[in-house]
């Protein structure tokens, strides 16, 4: 197991060094002049030469990227331009809301999907199954934004049961937070619940095609039982795949979400960033959701040797 593990930790690095060169890249490779990119084609040229300074940008470009790589390591993300402040300190703020939403997802997610699929691949091409099937289709047909929209005039408008959107912060109180959380939670969850929902009924029908399952009905067990005991954990192997890849889009790709219910999360951070041209963030916080994807499918590749000891073994 150590080995396995220190085989994907070295993966893990190597992966890392190459998504720092091309995040680096990309902005180096963007037309134009950075500075002039970020200030406008009015700025003024003792302005311009004023933030190429403070940029670096009069610098050769791989020690510029060293410089940004030595300061991610020490935790230093540059500063803003737009707002003059220290971009670990945005992220820091702006993690607290995203990190709890992507969490909130992923884990009703998981409890909608997980049970969906296994009841549907126990009633193979029952009523059952085709209505589960259809739903999941409708799931991942409708764009999550549109969703959120219909939640947001039933739930908040109609019902008036929880806020339309903002963010009263944690210190205002846990149940205050989660509940602003609970809308954009549910939109994101379900398109992702209805394809989680349709890995895990193809993952277990797979499975319970194995001669292990059969061996296991044969000597009495029910259909449930032999499911329950033998088929589920294996079928959990490519649902933690597709698991650890949802929590990654959660984590990162909630720029629609944000803005619709207004939040003040990394998203909408990175959304604000583009828009003002502060190039700074934009870097650095999109190789803080690289890396966050990155070491998301190393823990998942940890799980699976859990759940299967025959990966540890493999090349």
């Amino acid at each position: 197991m150590l080995a396995f593990a220190l085989r994907r930790f070295a993966a893990l690095l190597a992966t890392l060094m190459v998504a720092s060169a091309v995040v680096f890249t990309a902005m180096e490779v963007l037309p134009g002049d950075p500075a002039q990119v970020m200030l406008g084609t009015q700025a003024r040229p003792d302005t311009l030469a004023a933030l190429r300074l403070q940029l670096g940008l009069d610098r050769p470009a791989p020690e510029r990227y060293l410089e940004w790589v030595a300061g991610i390591l020490r935790g230093d993300l540059g500063k803003s331009y737009t707002y003059s402040t220290p971009v670990a300190e945005l992220v820091r703020e702006r993690v607290q809301v995203s990190l709890p939403l992507a969490l909130l997802a992923l884990g009703l997610t998981a409890i909608i999907a997980i049970p969906l699929g296994a009841v549907a691949a126990a009633r193979r091409n029952t009523a059952t199954d085709v209505s589960i099937m259809g739903a999941t289709q409708i799931g991942i047909a409708v764009p999550n934004f549109w969703f959120a929209m219909l939640l947001v005039l039933l739930f908040a408008i109609t019902l008036r049961w929880l806020p339309a959107g903002g963010f009263p912060g944690w210190n205002a109180g846990a149940w205050p937070g989660l509940r602003a959380l609970i809308l954009p939670a549910v939109a994101l969850a379900l398109p992702q619940a209805s394809i989680l929902a349709r890995v895990m009924r193809s993952s277990l029908l797979e499975t319970l095609s194995d001669d292990y399952v059969r061996t296991a009905r044969a000597k009495g067990l029910s259909q449930g039982q032999a499911l329950r005991r033998h088929a589920l954990r294996n079928a959990l192997i490519p649902v933690l795949t597709i698991m650890g890849l949802q929590f990654s889009f959660l984590l990162a790709g909630t720029i629609i979400i944000e803005n619709v219910f207004y939040l003040p999360g990394l998203g909408r951070l990175v959304f604000q960033a583009i828009n003002q041209r502060d190039l700074v963030v934009v870097k650095s916080v999109v190789m803080l959701l690289v890396t966050s994807v990155i070491i998301v499918n190393f823990l998942v590749d940890i799980a699976y040797a859990i759940v299967d000891p025959r990966l540890r073994r493999g090349r």
